[in-house]
């Protein structure tokens, strides 16, 4: 893995310097983020930028008698350097500290020990990414998106001797596919290829598949009419409806505190369907078991099983607040590798079942609309369609939905898919994320469209 022993051997060698420069009653922990990527954009299939990305970063966590003070900053790579700004950091944070109020609910830091999981990988030289992008440009294939690839590490240590991290190799490319239709108007179909090795071919039938798309696009697009509608959502989309349980749903501060859209699940006023099974299951290795101060989730723990609540994320500080056992959910208690379960509905069977409906390729724009009833609203993107009998008709101008997940997972849903695909984190802001989401497409009837 390239420069991640490096980065590592850095980190270990500033946690033992500013370690052993603490005092009595003080401890701390060091969390390190860092990557080694290369990034590509392009549009109408033409490189218009590349750019390799080496950046470290620290966030450093002070504790002393019972306050808490916290930095970060970008590293530069030079032990000397970045241990002197380390020393002047905790200077800091000890006169910061003398002003602060106790905190009744701050957590010590303890040893869980020391483990390292590394996922190398094989990832596509840029002479062979660029051949597979100029084999579209020569089509006039007009292709839009971004590819990033390479290393990234994700480290914690503190002051009472624990040791963590997670290195993996990975790459994704996340592009569109861009036609007119015969009103002029530009439609697209989206796609993602990502992983841990790259294969061109992989990549030339991922892209069949969405060109196989676009005779259906260019066609004139349907207006439907607000009401109520039979759905279908494709992975890609209950991957974005997923998120929605890590917006304070599946958070017990956030229940306690009156804020989590689950509250009515929660209680036992309502159910959701057998159909949905949710839990946080480590074992897709994209993401580190370890949170932010190195404590060590179950491999994995059922979320929603038989419409009911089994559990929720626990984090130490919340623990500490209300006399609770945690289970190592990170400081906003938000999935970090959830995956939901198949179902029974054959790929090959999609349409028939759906019957005369939406099919739902993409969401966007998601957010609260009526939180304490799960209700929540967004749009539909790229290319959705409308189906007739089985058949896929036209391509949908674009819709607003109202619904809520009680209704999505509950009451109006009738299938999910028997196979599931691993959707990569595509973020980058800041820095390039890790996780991703396992899941299955969904068949849902009574979905509320409102304009």
């Amino acid at each position: 893995m390239k420069n991640t022993e490096t980065d590592r051997d850095l980190f270990q060698a500033l946690s033992n310097n500013l370690y052993s420069s603490l005092r009595q009653s003080e401890s701390m922990t060091l969390q390190l983020a860092a990557e080694n990527q290369d990034y590509l954009r392009f549009n109408q299939t033409r490189i218009r930028q590349i750019t390799h990305v080496e950046q470290i970063r620290l966030s450093m966590r002070f504790q002393s008698k019972g306050r808490r003070v916290a930095f970060s900053l970008d590293l530069t790579n030079d032990l000397d350097a970045d241990t002197q700004t380390l020393l002047s950091l905790l200077d800091r944070a000890r006169e910061e500290s003398k002003v602060l109020p106790e905190d009744p609910f701050l957590s010590p830091f303890e040893n869980h020990g020391e483990h390292h999981e590394n996922h190398s990988g094989t990832l596509p030289p840029l002479a062979e990414l660029l051949d597979a992008m100029g084999f579209y440009e020569a089509r006039n294939i007009d292709l839009v998106g971004l590819y990033a690839g390479g290393s990234l590490l994700r480290a914690t240590t503190n002051s009472e001797g624990l040791h963590q991290s997670f290195s993996s190799d990975s790459f994704f490319l996340d592009y569109s596919i861009f036609t007119l239709n015969i009103a002029g108007e530009n439609k697209a179909v989206k796609g993602l290829y990502a992983g841990q090795s790259w294969s061109t071919p992989v990549f030339h039938e991922k892209m069949a598949a969405g060109e196989a798309q676009l005779p259906v696009l260019r066609s004139a697009s349907k207006r439907l009419e607000p009401g109520r509608y039979r759905v279908f959502f494709s992975p890609k989309a209950v991957d974005a409806l997923i998120g929605m349980f890590s917006w304070g749903g599946v958070s017990y501060a956030a229940y306690r505190q009156g804020e989590s859209a689950l509250q009515k699940l929660i209680e036992g006023e309502v159910r959701l369907s057998p159909h949905f099974r949710l839990e946080e299951d480590f074992g897709l290795s994209l993401a580190p078991r370890f949170n932010s101060v190195g404590e060590i989730a179950p491999a994995s723990l059922p979320i929603i099983t038989d419409g009911e609540v089994k559990n929720l994320l626990i984090s130490s500080r919340t623990a500490r607040e209300y006399g609770l056992s945690g289970n190592s959910a990170d400081t906003a208690e938000a999935l970090r590798s959830p995956v939901m379960a198949p179902g029974n509905l054959a790929s090959g069977d999609i349409l028939r079942r759906l019957g005369t409906g939406l099919y739902l390729s993409n969401l966007h724009y998601l957010n609260w609309s009526d939180r304490l009833n799960a209700r929540f609203t967004g749009m539909t993107r790229y290319a959705c369609f409308w189906v007739e009998d089985g058949q896929v008709v036209a391509p949908i101008q674009d819709l607003r939905f109202d619904e809520s997940l009680f209704t999505l997972f509950g009451s109006g849903l009738e299938a999910v898919t028997e196979d599931a695909e691993i959707i990569m984190a595509t973020d980058t802001y800041n820095q390039r994320s890790l996780g991703g989401t396992k899941v299955p497409g969904i068949l849902v009837d009574g979905v509320r469209f409102t304009l």
